[in-house]
């Protein structure tokens, strides 16, 4: 594990440039999971991740001339944008080296803190190699995201606010990508207050950890493929596999719809904006992964808000979807006057919002004198939709819904 003193210095070197982040009771997330629910919202940090605490200590920690050299670093985002801005602090230049994937929003926050981007490699580990070779043809140094002993202390930090803010915790959960993290919180953790529970939480879309996790082996992925971008690593790291094996207590995979609605929860229930690596740990609780956890009180690492909005409308929409507030349709009716006034009438009586809607009589699939009417609704549950279709099941209307 990660020396305790370590890690301590870690915290002095980043007072004053981290924010320490808010560390607050979650009421519905509580009631609903039965359990007392805390959330350390490391997504309102300054870069809107942890991933600063990390990328400031490592800098830090360098000689003049290392920072002479400049540095570099390979990240799907928030990695990249707590490398740049250490890097601004320092006055030193920063190349960051992202997957061709990655969202504008994260490119945009790097080069806001003057650091050069280039897009390179299908996943965070092409990007790793690219900007490794780079590194070391240029003469410049590497900050890696997570298997370095600098930056796992320096997320180590965020245990440290948690246990003086609340010492009487019994678990602690923290979401998994790499490693970092969870070694350095899990590290502090065991030398302060061995009786916490630490838990790890994955994707399944990207399961290297976990599997190395269970089989006490590195063992990496063939590919990865999860909403969670910030835990999105399909190499096991066999130097933060040692820490985790040490000091973890158990490992949890949660997949993309528990991650996704995860998202939808904290958005609607705890008005946070959360990314889904930082979602990972409340998906877990809100799918029953953790029902030993009941009564008992939890802190969980919300670990980054750096959200693609794009990915963001996606979710809000299947989410409305799922929950019966929203009906997707496509009725058949007789091409003719007044039949889509009384379709619509219809719909009024039952106090269905038409959100929008699309009249189509030349599909080949149509009889001659039919048409398709699509539409949405906004709708008050899974009771309302049912009255819905009821009625079209009466009026002999031919319906279909999208799922």
């Amino acid at each position: 594990m990660i020396d305790l003193e370590t890690i301590q210095r870690a915290h002095e070197r980043i007072k004053g440039v981290v924010v320490e982040t808010p560390f607050s009771y979650a009421p519905r997330l509580s009631e609903q999971c039965g359990c007392e629910i805390y959330l350390k919202n490391e997504n309102l940090q300054v870069t809107g991740a942890f991933k600063i605490r990390g990328a400031y200590n490592k800098i830090a920690t360098l000689s003049d001339s290392e920072r002479t050299c400049g540095v570099i670093a390979a990240s799907a985002g928030n990695h990249a944008q707590g490398v740049a801005m250490a890097a601004q602090m320092f006055g030193i230049n920063a190349l960051i080296v992202m997957p061709e994937s990655t969202p504008l929003t994260k490119i945009d926050g790097v080069r806001y803190y003057g650091a050069e981007v280039i897009l390179a490699g299908g996943n965070y580990d092409e990007a790793y190699a690219y900007a490794s070779d780079y590194g070391q043809k240029n003469g410049m140094v590497f900050v890696h995201p997570f298997a370095d002993e600098a930056v796992m202390a320096g997320q180590g930090t965020i245990a440290l606010e948690m246990l003086d803010a609340m010492s009487d915790l019994d678990a602690i959960i923290i979401p998994v990508g790499g490693g970092g993290l969870i070694s350095g919180i899990a590290s502090a953790i065991k030398q302060i207050s061995p009786h916490i529970e630490v838990i790890g939480v994955s994707a399944l879309g990207a399961p290297a950890m976990k599997n190395s996790f269970e089989a006490k082996r590195a063992i990496d992925s063939i590919s990865v493929r999860t909403i969670a971008d910030g835990i999105a690593v399909r190499d096991a790291s066999p130097l933060t596999l040692a820490h985790i094996l040490e000091c973890v207590d158990r490992f949890i995979g949660v997949d993309e719809e528990e991650i996704a609605s995860a998202i939808l929860f904290l958005l609607e229930r705890q008005k946070l904006v959360v990314e889904g690596a930082g979602a990972a740990g409340v998906a877990a609780l809100l799918h029953d992964k953790l029902t030993h956890l009941k009564g008992k009180k939890v802190g969980v690492i919300l670990s980054g808000g750096n959200m693609d909005v794009t990915l963001l409308s996606i979710i809000i929409e299947k989410g409305l979807i799922k929950s019966g507030r929203k009906m997707k349709l496509t009725v058949t009716l007789i091409d003719k006057p007044g039949a889509l006034m009384q379709l619509t009438r219809m719909l009024q009586e039952l106090n269905a919002n038409i959100v929008h809607i699309d009249y189509d009589r030349t599909s080949t699939s149509l009889a001659y004198g039919d048409a398709n009417v699509r539409i949405h609704l906004e709708t008050k549950g899974e009771d309302h939709q049912a009255q819905i279709r009821s009625l079209l099941h009466e009026y002999r209307y031919l319906s279909s819904e999208e799922s």
